[in-house]
């Protein structure tokens, strides 16, 4: 392998360039043998970062600005307690190598004891509280190890898929309605037939009710109010209804509520709610995941837990999602 000095390759192009090359950072630290408190915390600290150990005292992370940061950061802490850190660029020079190094990232054996956890929480287990309380703690754990697998692969694919399961059969029994997706073309609408409309869902709002109430006030009918009704009350008549089973606007196919949405008015030529559209998809069927996927979820779960009112959720998740449209809208102006 080859190795370049730590000064170098600071510009975040060049830095993006090397994580995709498949580039390394080393840190090589040793402390004192007196020091213990130190190179207690420094190994604990490089353990919740995600650091793979090269050999005693050489610690390695992908290649990226963030990680740079953080590595230098603690080198610099390191030779303050009298001890001696380098962060240097390695570059594998061999596949073989680099394989191997990938190798040392594999968190196959935190995914399978999530599983294992995972597969002993009984979706109907009487207490229900006890049992979403379980299953958080099962997002939390699974959320500290995606952040640190920087080589996703089968493994996380299949935990996420699982755990999704678990959340959808939980939430199942605290929301009952949940759309089954029906055959059929979707119907083709005008958006000015339905202005300044009455529209309900079930309340305890989930990303496709909440993504979709977003959709309709941003794109579709700007004077719309909301109605959100008890699972298992009966909608109010004078209301469109949309995701919940025999609702006008519901799954259609492989469509969650918000795909159909923009099917039915059009909206489908824009890139950025296709994007969007993609996200929710990901999330409310647990078939895969992404980075924005993730990050939305992420924040969704923070708000849910502190707001209780599903009007509050609802303006606040609109000002997330307006954001996530924006960031989207500008990624396809950029040449």
């Amino acid at each position: 392998m080859n190795i370049l000095e730590c000064g170098m390759h600071r510009d975040p192009v060049i830095q993006a360039k090397m994580a995709e090359a498949g580039f390394y950072l080393a840190l090589v630290l040793s402390l004192p043998s007196r020091n213990a408190t130190e190179r207690m915390r420094a190994w604990r600290t490089l353990k919740s970062w995600g650091c793979a150990v090269l050999r005693d005292g050489v610690y390695l992370l992908p290649a990226s600005d963030n990680h740079r940061q953080s590595l230098t950061s603690l080198s610099t802490e390191v030779r303050e307690a009298g001890g001696q850190a380098e962060v240097l660029t390695i570059i594998p020079d061999i596949p073989d190598q680099e394989k191997a190094f990938r190798a040392l990232f594999d968190r196959s054996e935190e995914y399978a004891a999530l599983l294992n956890e995972i597969a002993q929480l009984d979706p109907a287990f009487p207490d229900v509280n006890h049992l979403r309380k379980n299953v958080r703690g099962q997002r939390k754990r699974f959320a500290e190890v995606a952040a640190i697998d920087f080589f996703p692969g089968a493994a996380r694919q299949e935990t996420e898929k699982r755990l999704v399961e678990l959340e959808r059969s939980v939430d199942a029994r605290f929301s009952p309605g949940e759309p089954e997706s029906k055959s059929g073309k979707i119907e083709i609408l005008t958006i000015a037939d339905f202005q300044k409309q009455l529209w309900t869902t079930r309340r305890d709002l989930w990303v496709d009710r909440l993504a979709s109430a977003w959709l309709i006030r941003r794109f579709i009918d700007n004077g719309a109010r909301f109605v959100w009704f008890p699972p298992k009350d009966t909608p109010p008549m004078e209301a469109i209804g949309f995701d919940f089973a025999g609702a006008r606007f519901t799954h259609v196919g492989g469509r969650v509520t918000f795909e159909a949405l923009l099917a039915s008015f059009g909206l489908e030529k824009n890139p950025a709610l296709r994007k969007i559209a993609r996200m929710v998809h990901l999330l409310d069927t647990g078939e895969g995941s992404s980075e924005e996927a993730a990050g939305f979820l992420a924040l969704f779960r923070g708000m849910k837990a502190r707001l209780l009112n599903d009007d509050v959720l609802l303006e606040e998740g609109s000002r997330i999602l307006d954001d996530y449209h924006l960031s989207f809208s500008e990624q396809e102006e950029q040449p």
